[in-house]
């Protein structure tokens, strides 16, 4: 069985190289984690742009290869295996990576491995919680995707029970940021300025919580527009916008929304383990509420440590050490990325 995983991610705006170690029990060590992040190319724009994201990989990759060897006190040669975000995510971005990793599998003569991103978000926690217990519910919430999943095995059976109709929740705080005039990315600062302001000042919708919703179904659109609207309305009254309010009422609508329905979800298909993952996981309202909730209803919650759930290589090297100890098949050497990639395809 391979031991030393190579794992290669490229989906968005961070080149994260990961490397872990697969022990003969299948529990999966940590050895090294290294991002090198272009968001500071993309604030201006308000968003990420997508050839400046590919370039940006293209001139990454070798170096924040070469700092997790040097990390984790290994040689290239050492590495028995490489798994690589095939998908979903922007497409250069995308080819970047799995370019890299057919290079590397190649000149190494090591199996090569595609795998999913999302899932890879769910994966990364093991590498600070142990074991998932199966089946287990996972709420994916990034700024490209907001879905309820249930995992029944990590390495190849994964079942969407809902997605967002419209924007992610990620989507929402940046559009929000914006008409705030926070900066980019917008999760940090909306979090930061709610912190010093009232949850209850302002009632923002709801949205897809009606008697005729989808019930895991998401939509933060409505609710992105509602604060556009209000801070509009306010200013052409003259008054000044409280930024700590307006941030905090819109926070707790967002957490309000994704704590019930995965709470919901998880009481009625009888399952008592809740992972949140993505890089909203870090916000600390959602997590602060979703704990509350989850104790109230006896379910046990896990959320990776703020590092393991932003996008980054550990969770894809976790995700591959995973793939390798259920025995599934490597992927050839003409794999290509799938930016549409579901999540229920875990490694191809």
């Amino acid at each position: 069985m391979p031991k030393i995983i190579m794992g290669i991610e490229s989906s968005c705006d961070e080149t994260g190289v990961g490397l872990v170690r697969l022990h003969d029990d299948g529990a999966v060590e940590l050895l090294a984690d290294e991002v090198a992040s272009s968001v500071d190319q993309h604030a201006r724009f308000g968003g990420v742009v997508p050839e400046i994201a590919s370039r940006a990989h293209m001139e990454a990759m070798v170096p924040t290869a070469d700092r997790a060897f040097e990390k984790a006190g290994l040689k290239l040669s050492d590495v028995d295996a490489i798994a690589v975000t095939a998908g979903p995510g922007l497409s250069g971005a995308l080819l970047v990576g799995v370019s890299a990793a057919k290079a590397y599998a190649a000149a190494l003569g090591v199996p090569l491995y595609g795998v999913n991103h999302l899932a890879g978000h769910i994966a990364v926690d093991t590498l600070q919680h142990g074991p998932l217990p199966t089946p287990c519910l996972g709420l994916l919430v990034s700024g490209g995707h907001t879905q309820l999943l249930r995992i029944d095995d990590i390495a190849s059976s994964i079942t969407e029970l809902g997605s967002t109709v419209d924007d992610a929740a990620g989507e929402a705080y940046d559009k929000v940021a914006r008409v705030l005039g926070l900066p980019y990315p917008g999760g940090p600062p909306i979090d930061k300025a709610a912190k010093e302001g009232d949850p209850k000042a302002i009632a923002f919708p709801r949205g897809m919580t009606g008697p005729r919703d989808a019930k895991f179904d998401f939509s933060f659109s409505g609710l992105k527009t509602a604060v556009a609207r209000w801070i509009e309305a306010a200013e052409r009254r003259g008054d000044d916008i409280p930024v700590n309010d307006v941030a905090a009422s819109f926070q707790e609508a967002v957490a309000d929304v994704l704590t019930a329905k995965a709470v919901k979800a998880a009481k009625e298909l009888g399952i008592d383990t809740m992972v949140i993952s993505g890089g909203v996981a870090a916000n600390s309202r959602l997590s602060g509420l979703a704990a509350e909730r989850c104790e109230a209803a006896g379910i046990t919650l896990r959320v990776p440590r703020p590092r393991l759930c932003t996008d980054n290589g550990a969770m894809i090297a976790a995700l591959g050490a995973h793939v390798v100890a259920a025995g599934r098949p490597p992927s050839s050497l003409d794999l290509s990325a799938n930016p549409a990639l579901p999540v229920s395809v875990v490694s191809f």
